[in-house]
C-alpha cells in the first residue's frame, strides 16, 4: 500500500489559507493567533498555580468574568494590565521579546 502523502507542514497550510507573510489576510490571522496564545498562556499559568478564576480575580482585585474574557480571547488586554495580573495575581513576571 503505497499511498502518496498529502501531508503539509503548518507553514505550508497557513500560507495556502492566509497568504504570504506581509499580506493583510495573513497579518490579521497572525494577530489573532498572538491574542489567542496570550490568553492560553495566562490560563496555563493560572492552572499551574492551582487557582480558579475566582481566586485569581480576588488576588488581583477584579471579577472572574474579566479574567475569563482575557483567557478566551474575547477581550484584549494591555501589557501593563497583564503585567499586574501576572505579578499580583500569580506572583510571576512577564518576559517579552521582539522578533524581526
Amino acid at each position: 500500500m503505497n499511498k502518496k502523502s498529502n501531508l503539509k507542514s503548518l507553514d505550508q497550510f497557513v500560507e495556502e489559507q492566509y497568504g504570504k507573510k506581509g499580506t493583510t489576510k495573513r497579518n490579521k490571522f497572525e494577530k489573532g493567533y498572538e491574542n489567542f496564545k496570550l490568553g492560553f498562556l495566562l490560563q496555563q499559568a493560572r492552572l499551574e498555580k492551582g487557582l480558579t478564576l475566582e481566586e485569581l480575580a480576588e488576588k488581583w482585585g477584579t471579577n472572574k468574568g474579566y479574567i475569563s474574557k482575557i483567557e478566551n480571547n474575547i477581550k484584549e488586554v494591555r501589557i501593563s494590565t497583564l503585567q499586574k495580573i501576572v505579578e499580583l495575581g500569580l506572583g510571576g513576571h512577564i518576559e517579552l521579546s521582539i522578533k524581526l
